[in-house]
């Protein structure tokens, strides 16, 4: 009997205390995450499949605005088979953006380079990724065959819009499905905004961080559900892929939790549909190598340059 296909978690995050502070974790909502999560965390944590897959590649990303975090991420995607990807950060404000980028690609790991990403969340600024400047560095990143994932909350989706139409040739994939606030069941804007997004056909999602904006005591799959019904309907399954946001996840039910409600909100589609949402989007979008036959995730032999 063929092993069924490997799934791929786009999104999750990794960090050692006892290297790098994350100064984000000294907010008392986040204590119980307040410790260092490793390749081995994770792999001990995400043991629930979902429609018959487990986990055989990740795409580990950035938590804070700095570079040196970047390089660590990569030089462990270089020793860790279970990191196929690495969504960086650097300052895109910067003259000296192109300059960076070459060195982080250069450096250890730097095949592994695939994404930045900017808290966008975090600016005030209404117009924060049309300055003149951001656009230079999104212009640095194009230029050298990377994507850009984008994290806004819902009512900055007018921004990623007013990206995508101004950038028709950097690859983008919005992160979080732009954080709609589940949790006040207030979803009209946020769908309005989706939907024109998803009208740039070189603009992805992500379908992940959903839970932490549920009620994080109290959600269930039915709450999600309206979501991923949007998502699904407005991008479609081949421009969706599924990601934990593990350890964020914790504070909401976890790894596992989360791959069981993703489960139920598959029932119904193809096996197609199902392949594009826990692999083929994201192998496509971030250039993983794909999946041995079986998904043996310590199998990993070969690997793509650039």
């Amino acid at each position: 009997m063929t092993a069924a296909p490997a799934l791929v978690d786009a999104h999750h995050h990794l960090w050692d205390l006892d290297r790098r502070p994350q100064p984000w974790l000294d907010d008392p909502a986040v204590t119980s995450i307040r410790r260092t999560f490793t390749p081995g965390d994770l792999r001990a944590t995400a043991t629930h499949p979902i429609a018959g897959r487990r986990l055989h590649s990740t795409v580990v990303v950035q938590c804070i605005a700095d570079v040196p975090e970047t390089e660590d991420l990569l030089a462990l995607a270089a020793q860790e088979p279970l990191i196929g990807a690495v969504v960086g950060w650097a300052d895109l404000t910067s003259p000296a953006i192109g300059d960076v980028l070459d060195r982080l690609s250069a450096g250890p790991g730097g095949t592994y380079l695939r994404s930045l990403r900017h808290l966008v969340q975090g600016e005030t600024d209404p117009g924060w990724l049309q300055r003149p400047d951001v656009e230079r560095g999104l212009a640095a990143l194009r230029d050298r065959g990377l994507c850009y994932d984008v994290l806004v909350r819902s009512h900055q989706l007018d921004q990623a819009i007013r990206l995508a139409e101004r950038f028709p040739d950097l690859p983008q994939v919005l992160d979080h499905a732009g954080k709609p606030p589940i949790a006040a069941r207030d979803l009209a804007d946020w769908e309005r905004g989706v939907r024109r997004l998803a009208g740039h056909p070189h603009v992805v999602c992500k379908v992940s961080g959903l839970i932490t904006e549920a009620d994080h005591d109290s959600w269930t799959t039915a709450d999600i559900r309206p979501v991923w019904d949007v998502l699904l309907d407005s991008f479609g399954p081949d421009r969706l892929m599924f990601g934990s946001d593990w350890p964020v996840a914790n504070l909401a039910g976890g790894w596992n939790r989360w791959a069981a409600t993703v489960d139920k909100l598959l029932d119904g589609c193809t096996e197609n549909e199902i392949q594009s949402v826990l692999s083929g989007t994201a192998t496509a979008f971030y250039r993983l190598v794909p999946a041995p036959e079986g998904g043996d995730a310590t199998a990993r032999t070969t690997r793509e340059d650039g």
